[in-house]
């Protein structure tokens, strides 16, 4: 095995997509010349040719447009949108037409495309770089959504996304590019998607997680090691949501503490607290906590690391929930 970050684990994942399937492109502005914003792409053009990885104009909602067109003729389309808020252009493409078609054409067409976008913050960036949308995307029917926590999980992830019959979008947290490295087959494989993930098994809470937030949520554990034992769940897909994991978590220890970056209201955390009581009220011993974003646009990097969530806020809901 090598030694890569999510960089490198999705350039492979993209690299032996392709060799595996010619049928396989990716397009979107500059992911070909010049290797995509974060560089993602890079050396792929050299290999596949410009009729493979195709350098497109700066308009998502043509991108994805031409990629729902692509799709249900046959090609398996690998769009990149430069920012997870640059994709708002194209929203309309998404919600009325790639998640619609298998139901449109009452499955006569499928639509094989796998958005892919660096989101959420972190990375002191400029406005509409830095949002948590997993939240749109999941409430729309048809649309599946994928966030990976590590270059181990981007790799198996999006193989699995690209080969998958429907649209899913595959958020790509950009403080995860280059920041943890760890051991990653060089040979393909795939994980599941609407499969959860125990990072770390415990018996006193439960923590879910998902993209950047699972090293916070690692950390409070850490911090925690002789005051609890808290098992960890990164969450993985947003949509299909594997609730069975959760609630078999959550049933086993009785406590549970969500964190997300997003805004507090109306999101995936939200979701995940209705599924628990729904199938698993009866085992908690105090109510569900959240660490979250605030229901503010996310500030620009001055005030960024106070809106984004960390391993304090969450060792502080940690005791919270275990003080009950």
């Amino acid at each position: 095995m090598a030694v890569m970050n999510m960089v490198q684990a999705i350039n492979l994942a993209l690299q032996q997509e392709m060799e595996r399937d010619k049928r396989v492109i990716l397009l979107g502005e500059d992911v070909g010349v010049d290797g995509g914003v974060f560089r993602v792409t890079q050396g792929l053009i050299e290999k596949f040719g410009k009729e493979r990885v195709i350098d497109t104009p700066l308009a998502e909602s043509g991108i994805i447009g031409t990629s729902i067109g692509l799709a249900i003729n046959g090609f398996i389309p690998v769009p990149e949108i430069q920012f997870a808020g640059f994709i708002y252009p194209a929203f309309e493409q998404l919600v009325s037409h790639a998640a619609r078609i298998r139901t449109r054409t009452r499955g006569a067409y499928s639509c094989p495309i796998t958005i892919r976008s660096p989101y959420s913050g972190g990375i002191r960036a400029l406005e509409h770089h830095s949002e948590s949308t997993e939240a749109f995307y999941a409430h729309t029917p048809g649309l599946k959504v994928v966030i990976p926590s590590t270059p181990h999980d981007a790799k198996g992830l999006l193989a699995a996304s690209i080969r998958d019959p429907d649209p899913v979008v595959f958020l790509e947290p950009t403080r995860v590019y280059r920041s943890l490295k760890q051991e990653v087959p060089e040979e393909e494989y795939l994980i599941e998607l609407g499969k959860a993930n125990i990072v770390q098994e415990g018996d006193d809470v439960t923590v879910v997680a998902w993209g950047a937030m699972i090293k916070h949520a690692m950390d409070a554990a850490a911090a925690l090691k002789d005051e609890a034992s808290v098992e960890i769940v990164d969450v993985r897909t947003i949509s299909p949501l594997d609730a069975e994991t959760i609630v078999s978590s959550v049933q086993k220890t009785g406590r549970c503490v969500i964190v997300q970056e997003a805004p507090r209201s109306f999101g995936v955390a939200s979701e995940i607290i209705a599924q628990i009581n729904e199938k698993a009220l009866t085992s908690l011993e105090a109510p569900v906590e959240r660490v979250t974003g605030f229901d503010t646009v996310i500030p620009l990097f001055r005030l960024e690391e106070y809106y984004l969530p960390n391993a304090t806020r969450v060792v502080s809901a940690i005791r919270k929930v275990l003080s009950q």
